[in-house]
């Protein structure tokens, strides 16, 4: 059976492109957010607004994009709410722990509503132009169902299993690893600083040859020229991801020596007021032990 209508939950830096794509690939979608702004936004679109959750939960299928796992339980884990919901599935695209999968999981299945994880790798500009990765995981029947709203907000979906929180598994390990490269480029940025290296210069000769790509590039472009803001992904929001990432090797017996490392930047970070820039701006923390000037 073809989706037609959608319900969409959470209206942030992400979800606004997502909800507005899936708009102008013909789907009916109803919006709720908590700030009403980017709901008018989204309904001058062409999408309705939703009085309550509830009534979002009377659509056939329900997309939430929520930034982290305290919002997720907050905004939709109400059984009442489960209970009375006419859905077949909910998507859940918010990078959350793997212990709310497993209680996500467990409770929709619970109150009959069908569960998919789909957290995505994208900032922004990636989710208002439609060319996100999706990565997606859940009983394949479902996954099936929902293609066509994964085909109108992403570039590519990456079937990772049939259990939700595999593709949560997989969202924490890439972020994890995002964040290593972020780190490792200012301390090497900060080490040809301090020995009379620009680090402009130090970035554009890695992406031209050991280290070609977007991430290098990119966040190497960044740290080099100290430029944090606007930010693409919330500082605060990487210290959340790393700290899942622990909690993760934590449950399985994991070690993550480098997370550790990464906690205490990016806690750093935070103290130094840098919670709202970009997640690049854990460099600052780099220049600070380093004795490089603010």
């Amino acid at each position: 059976m073809t989706v037609q209508k959608v319900g969409f939950v959470g209206l942030g830096a992400m979800g606004r492109g997502m909800a507005a794509n899936l708009l102008r690939a013909g789907f009916q979608v109803q919006v709720w957010n908590r700030s009403p702004e980017p709901v008018r936004a989204l309904t001058e679109q062409g999408a309705t607004a939703a009085a309550d959750l509830a009534e979002v939960f009377a659509n056939e299928v329900v997309v939430s994009m929520l930034p982290d796992d305290a919002t997720v339980d907050a905004v939709l884990h109400d059984p009442a709410l489960l209970a009375a919901a006419r859905a077949s599935v909910h998507v859940n695209m918010a990078t959350v722990s793997l212990e709310l999968a497993r209680r996500a999981t467990a409770l929709h299945a619970e109150h009959g509503v069908g569960y998919v994880a789909a957290p995505v790798l994208g900032r922004p500009m990636v989710a208002a132009a439609g060319e996100l990765n999706i990565l997606a995981a859940g009983p394949d029947a479902l996954l099936d169902r929902v293609e066509p709203l994964f085909a109108a907000m992403g570039r590519r979906t990456w079937r990772l299993g049939t259990e939700p929180l595999q593709a949560n598994t997989a969202k924490i390990s890439t972020n994890f690893l995002l964040a290593c490269a972020i780190e490792s480029l200012a301390e090497a940025c900060s080490l040809a600083e301090a020995n009379g290296v620009r680090p402009t210069d130090l970035v554009e000769m890695l992406t031209g040859t050991v280290f070609p790509g977007p991430i290098y590039s990119g966040y190497g472009a960044m740290v080099a020229e100290r430029r944090y803001d606007p930010a693409g992904f919330r500082l605060a929001l990487g210290l959340k991801d790393v700290n899942l990432a622990l909690a993760a090797g934590a449950e399985t017996h994991v070690p993550l020596p480098f997370g550790s490392v990464l906690r205490d930047a990016f806690l750093d970070a935070v103290a130094h007021g840098d919670a709202d820039r970009d997640w690049s701006a854990v460099a600052e923390a780099t220049r600070r032990r380093a004795g490089l000037p603010a």
